[in-house]
């Protein structure tokens, strides 16, 4: 498999070479050459395939020649001692993506990462620096995937003041081979001293450098595992039990692991049984669109997927594309939903790469919720079913509602994506329904002290710190 630059066709690199160097010379993203459909041996059995089973062939044809099969099986086997399981909550499917390390949909793809960046690399005598930019869960995962990693050093750039202080001591926490840098500015500011840094060659001459946004295709391959579990799974008409940090309370009681000073006596609904043989509707809570664009990837290898929600928050530069075919980034604008404040996602360019307005028309529908729905939303959800939400989350599940209340989709079940556990937001969540259900994780993670580096949002300065 090659993969070329979505802003020259000429760039063209191997998997290995766009997954290390991250950002094409060009500035552009790399995308893979053709997107490869699933075996019909595979299709035919996502409903009952295991989580690692899905990932090993979901990734293995974007790796082939590069990766051996047994390196890779070991490689998947190792990232995903946890799965996505996809559960009924108030006649609505929800794919609770939060059962890594981090409680966030992130560890998907930094844990394929940092195992498959270690066995690249092997033999090379130069340390290697990721630089991420962060508006809140990816830092966080992508510095526990790399934590200790050998050869790899972790620089997290995350806008000051705007993500929680959970997430903090995920991503300025750890130490080690993980460093933060909290950046005077938007996220869109961290992303923009991201992408200067790797297109500096003076800097790279000295130090090499690639990328653990979704920017790189290395870690939005195997995200795409996941969509293919749901919709496999929806369309087999199956669910899966609660798992242990599934955040429901039922009857008054807690998940087993979970503490809760607060329950509540309401006890879930029947929850839906997805129809058999039907096309699934998958509801994403969108930021920079590399998650989305993971989905789109999925669809296209085969999986059961009929069409996609893109659910922002008020930072809703794509839904407004959908809408009038003319895309006009915006300066991002902050939110209770924060890793979703993104004015100028950098997927965008991947999704125009691979789709036409009218295509993308066809199978995204684009919503925007805003704060006052979002809070609403996660008092509601709590109320009728007994689940919690994060904010995201929410995003997402209003979304639905929206649309649906358009007549833009019909009334069977919808599968919205939870990207977050609602512990992680507990400075939002808990004034509206008491706290959350507090993963194990997450307890450890918040006994961590904090050290990071204030930096204005100059390229300089980002520099700077690179070079010394």
């Amino acid at each position: 498999m090659r993969y070329y630059s979505t802003r020259d066709k000429s760039n063209a690199a191997s998997f290995a070479a766009a997954a290390l160097t991250g950002l094409a010379p060009d500035g552009g993203l790399f995308v893979p050459e053709e997107i490869p459909g699933y075996p019909p041996a595979v299709l035919s059995s996502l409903g009952v395939m295991g989580y690692p089973e899905i990932a090993l062939e979901t990734i293995r044809p974007f790796v082939r020649g590069e990766i051996p099969d047994p390196v890779l099986e070991d490689i998947v086997r190792d990232a995903y001692p946890f799965g996505a399981p996809l559960v009924g909550v108030g006649g609505r499917l929800i794919l609770e993506l939060f059962h890594g390390p981090t409680a966030a949909f992130k560890d998907f793809g930094a844990r394929f990462m940092a195992r498959a960046f270690a066995w690249l690399r092997r033999g090379e005598d130069r340390p290697l620096r990721i630089l991420v930019a962060t508006s809140g869960d990816t830092g966080g995962a992508v510095a526990d995937g790399f934590f200790e990693v050998p050869g790899i050093s972790v620089t997290v750039l995350y806008p000051k003041g705007r993500i929680t202080p959970l997430q903090e001591r995920q991503i300025a926490g750890l130490g080690k081979n993980i460093s933060a840098l909290a950046v005077e500015g938007s996220f869109d500011d961290c992303q923009r001293l991201v992408k200067a840094a790797l297109a500096d060659e003076a800097l790279k001459k000295k130090t090499p450098l690639s990328s653990a946004n979704s920017i790189n295709i290395s870690r939005l391959i195997p995200q795409a595992a996941y969509y293919a579990a749901a919709a496999g799974r929806a369309f087999a008409g199956k669910t899966d039990p609660d798992s242990e940090a599934t955040p429901r309370i039922k009857g008054g009681s807690l998940p087993p692991g979970a503490h809760c000073l607060q329950a509540s006596s309401v006890a879930p609904p029947q929850s839906p049984v997805p129809s058999p043989q039907s096309l699934v509707i998958l509801c994403v809570p969108s930021g920079n669109f590399g998650n989305l664009t993971a989905g789109l990837y999925a669809m296209k290898m085969g999986a059961p997927v009929h069409q996609f929600i893109a659910a922002t928050n008020i930072n809703k530069t794509v839904p407004d594309y959908l809408a009038s075919g003319e895309y006009r980034a915006m300066t991002s604008q902050a939110t209770i939903s924060n890793a979703m404040d993104v004015g100028a996602p950098s997927n965008f360019e991947r999704m125009a790469a691979h789709f036409s307005w009218e295509e993308m028309r066809r199978i995204i529908l684009g919503v925007s919720v805003s704060d006052g729905e979002t809070r609403e939303t996660i008092a509601r959800v709590h109320k009728e079913a007994g689940y919690f939400l994060d904010p995201h989350s929410a995003v997402g599940w209003k979304g639905v509602d929206k649309l649906r209340a358009e007549n833009k989709i019909g009334d069977g079940p919808v599968t919205v994506l939870s990207t977050a556990h609602p512990a992680k937001f507990s400075e939002i969540v808990e004034p509206l329904v008491g706290p959350a259900p507090v993963p194990a994780s997450l307890e450890r993670a918040m006994s961590r002290t904090v050290t990071s580096q204030t930096i204005p949002a100059e390229e300089s300065a980002l520099i700077e710190v690179l070079a010394s």
